[in-house]
């Protein structure tokens, strides 16, 4: 009987390595079947010709990705400069100054928005930020705007990724022990010097981890992105000017690369930048994450 415990035990140990394996393994499978798709444009045009011009005309064979990947940068950079201050706040608010009646009445409807599909996010930005911008906030800035604007999509993403951020900062708030803000509170500090200089240091780990997390589900955003950015294969210069991210790139385009020679290596080639940027952006911020906490805990 004891042998078979044992047996059991080794059995689920190596089944649960293996499943493990599998799981990370997609991983590289991902990569791999992208790139081995976008080796024909690849071959036909170098690298630095796809990453640096701003050309894209499919049907003479031009495929300048730049416009691109500055429309991915812009809407998510605008996201997260409108998202995080608004999320921080909204978390604080929640863990630390909040009643308990508040707090389980604010909680599930900061939660509800995670479950709303993208396309809602895409049909309001059209119906209320896009008049707001082009009506109200453009004209004080610019001669003229559409309002279809990386401005525009990164106020929706910002919405979209609002839960997630607070969510995750709320969770990392509530793992501070007790015992550190009643030590400041002794020491004379209020409410807000013990937030400031001992949550928000202690918690600043997991707030860059959070951050980390919404910027990588913000690279992949689509369909509420599309509706709003105008879709101009141009470089940005302003918030008010259109733009056209990788994923919309994609979104729109993958229907027609059938009947122009080299758009579907194209389109694939767009989904593994956009692959690479994310696991790049991914580690560069786990080794700065991992610096910090060292810096920290020292």
């Amino acid at each position: 009987m004891y042998k078979l415990r044992l047996f059991k035990d080794k059995f689920m140990s190596k089944l649960m390595l293996v499943l493990t394996l599998a799981s990370v393994s997609v991983l590289f499978v991902i990569g791999i079947g992208l790139y081995y798709h976008s080796i024909p444009i690849l071959h036909k045009l170098s690298l630095s010709d796809l990453l640096t011009t701003s050309v894209w005309k499919p049907l003479k064979g031009l495929f300048g990705f730049y416009p691109f990947i500055m429309g991915t940068l812009w809407v998510t950079g605008i996201s997260i400069i409108i998202a995080l201050p608004l999320c921080l706040l909204t978390a604080l608010y929640i863990n630390e100054y909040a009643p308990a009646r508040i707090r389980k009445i604010l909680t599930p409807f900061v939660n509800l928005l995670s479950g709303i599909p993208p396309v809602i996010f895409g049909v309001w930005g059209v119906l209320f930020i896009i008049p707001l911008i082009q009506d109200h906030i453009a004209p004080h800035f610019v001669a003229f705007s559409t309002g279809y604007s990386v401005l525009a999509g990164g106020i929706v993403l910002a919405v979209m990724i609002f839960p997630l951020i607070v969510s995750i900062i709320t969770e990392v708030l509530r793992t501070i022990p007790q015992d550190l803000r009643d030590a400041s509170l002794s020491l004379g500090a209020t409410g807000w010097e013990t937030t400031r200089k001992v949550v928000l240091k202690k918690a600043l780990p997991g707030i860059i981890a959070a951050v980390v997390l919404a910027i990588s589900r913000a690279f992949g955003e689509t369909i509420a992105v599309l509706m709003v950015c105008g879709n101009n294969a141009v470089v940005p210069h302003s918030v008010f000017d259109p733009g056209y991210p990788l994923p919309a790139l994609i979104a729109n385009n993958y229907g027609e690369m059938l009947s122009i020679p080299m758009y579907d290596s194209a389109l694939m080639f767009a989904a593994l930048l956009l692959f690479v940027i994310i696991l790049l952006f991914n580690i560069i911020s786990r080794v700065i994450l991992a610096r910090l906490e060292r810096k920290l805990a020292s």
